[in-house]
């Protein structure tokens, strides 16, 4: 339809994996399996619930009759109401039990912890292929010289494999983030209306002991270790701020690392992958605009905002349940991780084909040289006989003047041959230019990266071993 609104999150960026998880019928889904480990748990814990009518639910897990809930709810109003009663028509022996004790959040939190936590998951799958796929690039061009830069002004070399360490290293943080969430995952459970759990004491006669395996049992059935301890009607929205926290942090990560390929590209020493057919501009046939690098720094000012939308809620939920959440919920986080999805996408597409121009680096990295040198120059002219403080005096005049020669009449760095032509240093250009051989300049750069990707990389991604790499496909 192309007169009504849809996100573009869902029509143009995250993958269908991601898009079904928030799906109607992936929510469903999972409503019917929780009201079966319901049932099912009840009848094991002694209450009037038959295997027959188990068997009824159970049959009817998948075929959800979405045309009658949908027109229950518009007479009710009540979606969980609606489905429990669609339900009951595919399965009227087992009608009666549907739901039986349990409160809407029941099948609404619970779901909704199954379908972050599944997600997460995905993101930490797609976090691993973007973590290879750089680890690839930095092992590659680990000896590359290239100029670093602080405050985006010429500093001290490093290589290329070293910078793409710091990339890598946020996203091993935001990897531990991850895995730390997804151990400690743990579900609603049966808590009732107020999370006293008053509705299944009254239906298990008092017998405390069975309402606390009922909980635990529903969370064995849905494949999680345990459940709360204690709750209002809902789980703390604690918990969707957790989650968002950790899908910012991937956002900042991505960000920087998109941050750093605009800046360059700009300055034509690394692009991003550029198809065959891509147009750059509508005006400007000759560009390449890094436009993979821009979206994901689009999405990510997206994901962080989005997490403040949790964090408010958490901050303002009244005693045991207040419904001011439910509506800003079903945005909020599902767009968050439909945003990551899509910046993990673009970050695993742009570093698997990252284009180097090494001429491009050299080049920069040769004019900026001689001003970084000039503390060697000093020292071997010192070790020779001469004065420390006249040799510093004069570098610093000669290094003056060739910053003009730069700045103001745009022509190139001649500081090598003012220092071979002043005869107080007692060198010639050709000892010069040996002098400042970029290599001699990137410190342990090579050595660290290295390291890195041995001590901290592979170990890291160990426990993913037989994950499959997916190369990440970009539609727009």
């Amino acid at each position: 339809m192309k007169d009504t609104y849809e996100s573009p999150l869902s029509s143009r960026y995250a993958d269908k994996e991601m898009k079904y998880l928030f799906s109607p019928d992936m929510k469903f889904r999972t409503w019917r399996k929780l009201w079966i480990a319901l049932a099912e748990t009840e009848m094991e814990l002694g209450l009037a619930v038959t295997q027959s009518q188990v068997d009824e639910l159970k049959a009817h897990q998948d075929d959800i009759n979405y045309s009658v809930a949908e027109e229950r709810e518009k007479q009710v109003r009540h979606d969980v109401m609606s489905h429990v009663y669609a339900y009951g028509v595919q399965c009227p022996g087992a009608k009666g039990i549907i739901h039986l004790g349990a409160t809407s959040c029941y099948v609404g939190d619970n779901t909704d912890i199954i379908i972050m936590t599944e997600a997460l998951r995905l993101v930490r799958n797609k976090l691993i292929t973007v973590i290879r796929n750089l680890s690839k690039f930095a092992d590659k061009y680990k000896d590359l010289p290239t100029l670093g830069f602080t405050h985006f002004q010429p500093a001290q070399p490093t290589t290329v494999g070293k910078r793409a360490t710091l990339w890598i290293q946020d996203l091993l943080l935001d990897l531990e983030d991850v895995e730390y969430q997804l151990s400690k995952a743990k579900l609603l459970g049966s808590k009732g209306t107020t999370g006293t759990q008053a509705s299944f004491l009254e239906l298990f006669n008092g017998d405390y002991d069975k309402v606390k395996s009922l909980d635990k049992k529903i969370a064995e059935k849905m494949g999680y270790a345990g459940c709360f301890a204690v709750s209002g009607q809902t789980y703390t929205r604690k918990l969707d701020t957790q989650m968002l926290n950790i899908l910012s942090s991937i956002a900042q990560s991505a960000s920087k690392f998109s941050n750093d390929i605009r800046l360059l590209q700009h300055l034509k020493e690394v692009e991003e992958p550029f198809e065959k057919n891509q147009i750059g501009s509508s005006a400007m046939a000759y560009k390449r605009n890094p436009m993979r690098s821009e979206r994901i720094t689009s999405l990510s000012r997206y994901v962080m905002v989005d997490v403040l939308n949790p964090a408010i809620t958490a901050a303002t939920q009244w005693f045991e349940r207040t419904l001011d959440d439910s509506a800003n919920k079903r945005i909020s986080v599902a767009e968050a991780f439909l945003g990551v999805d899509a910046i993990l996408n673009l970050y695993s597409n742009v570093a698997d084909g990252l284009v180097v121009y090494p001429k491009v680096i050299e080049q920069r990295l040769r004019k900026e040289l001689p001003f970084m040198a000039t503390e060697n120059i000093m020292m071997d002219a010192v070790q020779r006989g001469g004065d420390r403080q006249e040799l510093h005096e004069r570098i610093r005049e000669h290094s003056m003047a060739a910053s003009r020669v730069v700045k103001e009449d745009g022509g190139e760095n001649d500081l090598l041959e003012r220092i071979a032509n002043d005869p107080i240093f007692g060198v010639t250009l050709d000892e010069l230019v040996s002098i400042i051989s970029p290599e001699k300049y990137v410190g342990c750069a090579p050595m660290q990266t290295t390291e890195f990707l041995k001590n901290c990389v592979e170990p890291a991604l160990v426990p993913y071993k037989d994950l499959e790499t997916e190369k990440a496909e970009i539609n727009v």
